[in-house]
């Protein structure tokens, strides 16, 4: 397939408006500035498809560890601070800390299990303290991501977008139904708004220009408005919330545990292999290339610079969002200061609580409807990237036993449970790990052919 063949069906799979509009338009190119008024709706649509998402783990861990309450929202609040930082480094890159490009950052989900344990162990502090040292460790990686770059060939890499959209779709599936655990989850009305914001997406797609970039939110703020009518919403939490707060540096002082450091230390090297396919997400989703070196290496880099940051405010640490990678995937916005808008309104969250309590209430049907397609891009960009060249049976291969055993793990974890707690916290969270683990090693043993090797030459001369 040649590539002007590959960028005229690129043009007619995605939902952003034809590649003429999008070359004459700001909004679908990194550098420019863009109006304001277009502008914002576009970065707070980015706020809205992760709010839930960045301050779930913190909820799920101060209730696990029985904190008041007060501490539970210092560190709500710090959270949205720390990911509106995390994410302006990522834009707008100090020295060689950040990619420049528009990654969104946020609280990750991914370290939840392995925080549990260490937090009911060996306390809020070590857990803390942990983070502060992997989060250093992982800045380490980022700069010996050149050498490995080996490793990350268009193959493992697309693999790694194909199964974090897998591993999302039970996620938005969750949230569509009213949120896993939910009393009434799965209940008429939570099916009803989830339905109601897909179909609002839909009709928004069918326009052009502002409508349909910002089909997302229009989506969620109608869905919101309708789950408010329907009496889904109870307003108490930001009526008690204060209008103006500053983040508390250290809320919690550090402990340094050596088993603690070693079991963050190893998920911070998963958490970096996701971030790679995140940014390989984003570049292919939405520039319709693959990253640079200094492109993964920044986004490492920043990845492990937000968690340091992080753990100085005491809250978990700080990953790229695959939703927000997801969102670009369907609308193609990639300007950064779009994105920036959104950062600065984490920012402003992260001083006003009342502002932040008034998104916590959304019910999560009201997100689920945007997630599952959000989260089902995903998974089609990473198979676009996939097929950009026609499979040898040495990649069919590798395709067929990375998505086979790696997602069939995450979606069977039991099947390591009589394994060490480490092993399975890594391996059986959501298949990701296993798949890039398993794409790798076979991309590094499997003999290549003649046609593996054209298939290098012609790549690497694109």
């Amino acid at each position: 397939m040649n590539a002007d063949s590959r960028k005229s069906g690129c043009e007619n799979f995605y939902f952003g408006g034809s590649m003429e509009e999008n070359k004459k338009d700001t909004i679908y190119q990194l550098d420019g500035t863009v109006p304001l008024k277009k502008a914002i709706p576009l970065g707070i649509q980015h706020i809205l498809a992760m709010f839930l998402g960045n301050i779930s783990p913190l909820i799920i861990i101060c209730g696990m560890l029985q904190m008041s309450g007060a501490l539970k929202m210092t560190l709500i609040q710090n959270a949205m601070f720390v990911a509106g930082v995390a994410t302006l480094i990522q834009l707008y890159p100090i020295w060689k800390v950040g990619a420049r490009l528009p990654i969104v950052m946020g609280t990750s989900s991914g370290f939840i299990g392995t925080a549990k344990a260490i937090g009911a162990s060996f306390g809020y502090g070590a857990l803390m303290g942990a983070s502060f040292i992997g989060g250093i460790f992982e800045m380490v990686l980022g700069f010996f991501i050149k050498p490995l770059r080996k490793l990350f060939p268009p193959v493992v890499t697309s693999l790694v977008i194909i199964s974090i959209g897998l591993s999302l779709l039970p996620v938005g599936i969750n949230y569509f139904g009213g949120g896993s655990g939910a009393a009434d989850f799965g209940a008429p009305n939570h099916l009803l708004v989830g339905t109601f914001v897909i179909i609002v997406i839909l009709v928004a797609k069918q326009f052009k220009g502002t409508i349909n970039n910002a089909s997302i939110l229009i989506g969620i703020v109608a869905g919101y408005l309708l789950a408010i009518c329907l009496g889904m919403v109870d307003f108490t939490q930001v009526k008690e919330a204060s209008w103006i707060a500053f983040p508390q540096l250290m809320p919690v002082g550090f402990e340094f545990n050596m088993q603690a450091i070693i079991a963050m230390g190893i998920m911070f090297v998963a958490t970096t292999v996701e971030t790679i396919g995140d940014t390989s997400g984003i570049c292919n989703g939405g520039l319709n290339r693959e990253p640079s070196i200094r492109e993964l290496q920044g986004s490492v880099l920043a990845d492990g610079f937000g968690s340091i940051v992080g753990a100085l405010f005491g809250v978990l640490p700080n990953t790229s969002f695959s939703q927000n990678v997801g969102l670009v995937t369907v609308t193609k916005v990639v300007n950064r200061f779009v994105i920036m808008t959104g950062a600065v309104f984490l920012l402003l969250c992260g001083f006003c609580p009342k502002l932040s309590a008034l998104f916590s209430v959304m019910p999560q049907s009201v997100l689920g409807g945007a997630a599952v397609i959000m989260f089902a891009m995903i998974l089609v960009s990473g198979i676009q990237s996939l097929t950009r060249q026609p499979l040898t049976e040495r990649d069919g291969l590798i395709v067929a036993l990375a998505i086979g055993i790696g997602v069939g793990i995450g979606n069977v974890p039991a099947v390591l449970a009589q394994l060490p707690e480490w092993v399975s916290n890594i391996f059986a969270q959501n298949g990701i790990i296993m798949t890039f683990v398993i794409a790798t090693v076979l991309n590094l043993i499997l003999p290549k052919r003649a046609e593996d090797k054209a298939k290098e030459v012609q790549l690497s001369e694109e």
